[in-house]
């Protein structure tokens, strides 16, 4: 059957319900004739249907109401007939972004963190009490509300603080993707379809040091029985899986610095492949202990400005000196762009693709010269099918320590020649400090946003730019998002040399 005498057959109206293989319909009023090849029910009220083009091609994947009506062709087709998808052609689904949550040290969810970015606002402040006096380092970036007081008391104690957070942007993200805060199920999806995708670098590790005081100073009696559920990495990817019964996937990645990032990309994978339709995904860390603060100090990778917190994380900065230490989460619901089409999700970007590298060269410091950043850059470009005149922004790694932001500047500098000085460059650690295993998500949060907008915060804390670094650095007050180019770039570089790059694309 060609497409000719397909196209001169008559039409009628059948439900979704209705169609059997063979049937021709068009799902979009001025999209291609598809033949149904399979249908299966999705939910009690839609129907996934298997689709291929008339004319030959990749097969599609729509799910639709079962009453909504559909015009079919009266002329059927035998799909056997139909030609399919050349070898080693299979379709890669594309992948969008329809929800967002965070808490952070700028506020409790995504708008008090949006605004915060605008405003230009610093959420660094000295750490007090007891077990901190004393310290050479009594920095850090808090969040901005307890998320322990945001939870019943019995769901709260069962639970570390890394995980909180994690839960408390998942329901966020959840309820701004237009989902049913009672779950999959209640929300219309197939929980087994459904995954969620999370990275943290120590999770609930100061559980332990809590449990070992507690033993210390009380015996065995004062540990708690939820002491070891609560410590292991994949405990927030564990809560958030049980209070969406979410059951397809329940995935942790533990990749020092680029962890939130690494999840996120790791999820949109799994969508694409097909294996799920929506995934929970990003990161979280709440590490801001005596121990932690201690041994990032011995490092030497913190800073020491004590007396001008408000000041310490001063990103590409000349006189920056280390790092500050952050807590709190990020998640970006991601789905696949035709079943979220078939909800009628608000749709925020694509998620177009992501890069991994390793340095394979020092356990703390990045490549001098930035070559794993740098090849983690091309691969998210390559993935995302972009090239470098496509990339409008980029929302930098950028610690504020010295080796790491100029081996940043230099992998940038390499894959985007001159052109990197029409790119405009922020970094959100000057406001936020350093969530660790947080971080790369909560900036994922920040470029989406970005994209939304028009609009790319300014980068707190860079008030004389180290001379010689090449960038366009956006300081002072927001700027407008360039009209030429439609990517984003956000960067994620960690201890180890883990390297992980987001590019998310407008609309």
């Amino acid at each position: 059957m060609n497409e000719e005498s397909v196209m001169g057959g008559a039409c009628c109206l059948l439900t979704t319900s209705e169609l059997v293989p063979g049937d021709v319909i068009a799902t979009d009023p001025d999209g291609p004739w598809l033949v149904v090849v399979r249908t299966a029910p999705a939910t009690e009220t839609k129907t996934r249907l298997q689709l291929r083009p008339v004319t030959g091609g990749p097969d599609r994947e729509r799910v639709l109401p079962r009453y909504e009506r559909q015009v079919v062709r009266r002329t059927r087709v035998d799909p056997a007939e139909q030609p399919g998808p050349a070898q080693g052609d299979a379709p890669r689904r594309r992948v969008v972004v329809t929800g967002l949550g965070a808490l952070s040290p700028l506020g409790g969810d995504v708008p008090g963190l949006w605004q915060g970015l605008l405003d230009g606002r610093c959420g660094v402040s000295l750490v007090t009490g007891p077990a901190f006096d004393g310290l050479p380092v009594r920095l850090a970036a808090r969040a901005a509300v307890d998320p322990a007081t945001l939870l019943p008391r019995p769901v709260a104690r069962r639970m570390n603080r890394s995980a909180q957070f994690a839960l408390l942007a998942a329901r966020e993200a959840w309820r701004d993707a237009g989902l049913d805060p009672a779950g999959t199920v209640a929300a219309g999806l197939r929980p087994d379809r459904t995954g969620v995708s999370m990275g943290t670098i120590i999770g609930g590790a100061p559980v332990m040091v809590e449990s070992r005081l507690a033993l210390d100073e009380r015996g065995p009696r004062a540990v708690s029985p939820h002491t070891t559920p609560m410590i292991v990495p994949s405990a927030s990817a564990a809560q958030i899986s049980k209070d969406l019964d979410i059951r397809g996937q329940s995935r942790t990645f533990v990749s020092a610095c680029a962890s939130g990032t690494e999840a996120i990309g790791q999820a949109i994978d799994a969508i694409r492949s097909g294996r799920l339709d929506l995934v929970v995904a990003g990161g979280t860390e709440a590490v801001i202990t005596p121990e932690i603060l201690a041994a990032f100090a011995a490092m030497r990778a913190v800073s020491t400005r004590n007396d001008q917190p408000e000041h310490a994380s001063r990103p590409f900065d000349d006189a920056r000196d280390g790092f500050v230490l952050g807590e709190g989460a990020g998640i970006v619901i991601l789905e696949d762009e035709e079943h979220a089409r078939a909800r009628g999700a608000r749709v925020y970007c694509e998620a177009a693709g992501w890069g991994l590298s390793a340095d394979a060269f020092h356990m703390a410091a990045p490549h001098p010269e930035g070559r794993g950043v740098e090849s983690a850059l091309r691969a998210a470009l390559a993935d995302a099918g972009a090239t470098p005149a496509d990339i409008a922004h980029i929302n930098a790694h950028a610690t504020a320590t010295v080796d790491g932001d100029r081996a940043e500047a230099l992998a940038l500098g390499r894959l985007f020649g001159s052109h990197i000085r029409d790119i405009p460059v922020t970094a959100n650690k000057g406001a936020i400090g350093h969530l660790q295993g947080g971080a790369g998500a909560v900036e994922a949060v920040a470029a989406v946003l970005t994209l939304r907008d028009g609009l790319i915060p300014p980068t707190v804390g860079c008030d004389d730019p180290e001379e010689g670094l090449g960038l366009d650095i956006v300081r002072g007050s927001p700027r407008a998002l360039p009209p030429c180019g439609d990517t984003v770039l956000s960067n994620s570089f960690g201890f180890g040399g883990h390297n992980a790059v987001l590019a998310l694309r407008r609309r």
